[in-house]
């Protein structure tokens, strides 16, 4: 393979498209000249189709977790109880997140390749009445879980008056939001995954519910303090130096968005779904989730007879393809491949094939084509 050519099929970072990396490459401003002003001026109305929100959507430097714990230091006070629903390693790491600013984390734990039910989150608020706020993950990276926000927020409303807060870092801008009228109170996304950008941007956007508990919250913060981003992006500014090249990037991402139209943009990344999911079970090997509950982003993938790390070896080596492996307890068992963002059906068809020769280099007894046919077909029949 060519030494600089690099497939990344990994679920972040994802790659860029070329006219993002253009606009990223654009001589740097002053972050207090119009010219920023009139760039956030420019985002703004974008950012907010893409979370189904009316509300200002609110950009950060900082990675995706940065983002997840802005929303727990502006959500909860110490002391306060909250339930946080774990489906897989970054849930985990919001109770981590709520357990390192000393508050009582109620942990509501799935079995890893499975969704959440609205049942299991309601049962959960019956049994903690105080529960102030559920933390939740939209898409689990780790595991390729999609969870249906949408019917839980729903069902936590009739139980409780907690607020809805939900990471979707690995999903938002690669599958349908309705931030409002999900009743979701903060979503969180970051830059390097559906949103075609390199890492170094997380977005919050918080409802007018929420920010009536952040308005009120004692707790000490400064650098993570939503209400100062709010008050200076009301102005078209930043309270501190934001990563402008970013945000070039951002605007031009957001406006291949909208050219792609933003249904068209979630019909991709399931299409996308559909044809990676087919090839698995048409070569007869395992995948994690059910297609229920799978997200259109990443699928996660459970070998029976091969080595899932020596696979992505050699896949690695010989094509330069990228393949993400399992997280903690699934470490060596799983591997997870990326479809989203600045991905077509063209290069699942090209992932495809590389992935049937490194398979049959893996010692996988397949038939080569069979899953490409399988993925083929759905494209034909879409």
């Amino acid at each position: 393979m060519l030494p600089d050519q690099n497939l990344l099929r990994i679920p972040g970072p994802t790659p860029i498209p070329p006219s993002v990396k253009q606009a990223m490459s654009r001589p740097m401003i002053g972050h207090r000249d119009p010219e920023a002003a009139k760039l956030l001026q420019e985002i703004k109305p974008k950012l907010k189709k893409v979370f189904g929100t009316k509300e200002d959507v609110l950009p950060l430097a900082g990675s995706g977790t940065s983002g997840l714990e802005t929303a727990v230091v502006n959500t909860v006070q110490p002391d306060d109880e909250v339930l946080v629903v774990v489906t897989g390693s970054f849930g985990d790491r919001f109770d981590k997140i709520c357990e390192a600013h000393n508050i009582k984390t109620h942990r509501l734990d799935i079995p890893w390749g499975e969704a959440v039910t609205p049942k299991q989150v309601k049962q959960e608020l019956i049994k903690h009445p105080n529960i102030k706020a559920v933390f939740l993950t939209y898409c689990e990276t780790s595991t390729g879980v999609l969870n249906p926000i949408h019917e839980i927020a729903q069902a936590a409303k009739e139980q409780s008056d907690a607020l809805i807060i939900a990471d979707g870092v690995s999903c938002v801008g690669g599958v349908e939001t309705k931030m409002d009228d999900w009743g979701i109170d903060v979503l969180v996304t970051g830059s390097q995954k559906a949103m075609m950008l390199p890492a170094g941007l997380t977005f919050l956007a918080v409802s007018e519910r929420a920010w009536k508990v952040i308005e009120e919250n004692k707790r000490p913060r400064f650098y993570f303090d939503l209400r100062t981003y709010r008050d200076k992006l009301a102005d078209d500014s930043t309270p501190y130096t934001p990563a402008l090249s970013l945000l070039f990037g951002l605007n031009q991402a957001l406006n291949l968005m909208e050219e792609e139209g933003l249904d068209n943009v979630f019909k991709r990344h399931t299409l996308m779904k559909k044809m990676t999911r087919a090839a698995f079970k048409a070569l007869d090997i395992p995948l994690l989730t059910t297609d229920e509950s799978a997200s259109p982003t990443v699928t996660a993938v459970k070998p029976a007879d091969f080595d899932a790390d020596e696979f992505r070896k050699i896949a690695k080596e010989e094509f330069r393809l990228s393949l993400a492996g399992g997280q903690k307890h699934l470490k060596g068992e799983i591997f997870r491949v990326g479809h989203m963002g600045y991905c077509s059906p063209a290069d699942v068809l090209q992932f495809l094939s590389i992935i049937e020769i490194a398979l049959v280099k893996a010692g996988k007894d397949i038939e080569l084509g069979k899953g490409v046919q399988a993925a083929q077909t759905v494209y034909l029949n879409n």
